[in-house]
């Protein structure tokens, strides 16, 4: 072996390393931001849950038992109902998390030893469930009550806190997240790499036709796996699916144009397959961990959030649990699936915008 070849070779690698800013960029960006999720934005301690309040007691000892509660730092008031029932319907829609209910005899169940609050939970997140579980167990009341009772929790929609109930539904936007985007964000460069490209061109066919039309087929293929993943969690796993079908196919489609629109705005910046690959991955890692699929997204700093809230995958998950768990229906939650069109919307015209610079 050569050692003058041999380093020339390596000169050469370096130098075309260097002039491949997005492999360059991924070699440092992937470890940063790996470091900084599992760091600091990833947070197993839930804070800040979205908390209704039904307080018919309307008791300076009530008052009290809230303030003690809402100290915790564990709920967050934002909503005050004035029945159960309203309570109820919030926690369906997802506009809270928990429901804390105190009952027109606060004080006269204080007073007999019996439950006097209770705290309605959304069991289908289970981080959500056991951290209200620890809520119940610290000591409210004290400043206005001589005996401390303590407070029943009602989990709903996953009593049981079965891990699959939770994760089977999450799994099929993760599932849909990996291959939508990775699939798209090849096929443009694919086609450039082969030579196809500049032949279509020259063809009667628009940029936007093109563009639509290597997308649908994997708006079929999305859905098969939809209906793989369905099935299996239902037939091996018991995940239950208490809203409508058609509403679970069509959260799923909102998911998958969201990911081919994005998917296509990537094939238009990769010049290779590999530079596609690389970006999709990137995009995939801050999609699962801050999604709420693994980690609780009420346990993030606000920061976090915010990024959270650009991904698709986010809001994905609340409508997908929202109804297979909780019975909700897409209308019922519509704030999440206007995102993901709006999202949809503006990734295609951005691709469209830059394929037509690219091939000026």
């Amino acid at each position: 072996m050569n050692l003058r070849r041999l380093w020339a070779i390596i000169v050469k690698e370096l130098r075309q390393l260097r002039r491949d800013r997005i492999t360059l960029g991924m070699i440092i960006g992937i470890p940063t931001l790996q470091l900084l999720m599992f760091g600091y934005a990833i947070n197993l301690d839930v804070r800040g849950l979205a908390a209704g309040v039904v307080d018919q007691s309307g008791t300076q000892a009530a008052r009290v038992v809230l303030q003690d509660m809402f100290a915790t730092g564990v709920i967050q008031p934002v909503l005050t109902l004035q029945t159960p029932q309203a309570a109820l319907m919030a926690l369906r829609r997802g506009e809270i998390s928990v429901g804390v209910i105190i009952p027109p005899d606060f004080e006269r169940r204080v007073t007999e030893g019996r439950e006097a609050v209770q705290v309605i939970v959304d069991g289908s997140d289970t981080s959500v469930q056991n951290a209200v579980r620890q809520l119940a167990q610290l000591p409210v009341g004290e400043r206005a009550l001589r005996v401390v009772q303590p407070v029943s929790v009602l989990p709903l929609y996953n009593p049981g806190r079965r891990s699959a109930v939770n994760v089977v539904p999450g799994l099929i936007g993760v599932i849909l997240s990996m291959t939508m985007v990775l699939f798209t964000a090849v096929s443009l460069v694919r086609e450039r790499e082969r030579g196809n490209l500049e032949f279509l061109i020259t063809t009667p066919v628009t940029r936007l036709e093109l563009m639509v039309g290597k997308v649908l087929p994997y708006v079929a293929i999305g859905l098969l796996q939809t209906t793989l993943v369905l099935w299996l969690g239902i037939q091996v796993f018991g995940v239950p699916v208490r809203g409508s079908t058609l509403d679970v196919y069509l959260a799923t489609l909102l998911l998958i144009a969201a990911n081919l629109s994005l998917g296509l705005l990537l094939s238009t910046r990769a010049q290779s397959q590999f530079q596609a690959t690389q970006m999709s991955f990137f995009l995939l890692l801050p999609s699962i961990l801050l999604s709420g699929f693994v980690f609780p997204f009420a346990g993030m700093p606000l920061a976090a959030r915010w990024i959270a809230e650009v991904l698709p995958l986010t809001h994905f998950m609340r409508l997908i649990r929202g109804v297979m768990l909780r019975g909700a229906s897409v209308a019922e939650l519509w704030p999440e699936a206007l995102v993901l069109v709006g999202f949809t919307m503006l990734m295609m015209l951005l691709a469209v915008a830059r394929f037509r610079k690219s091939l000026d």
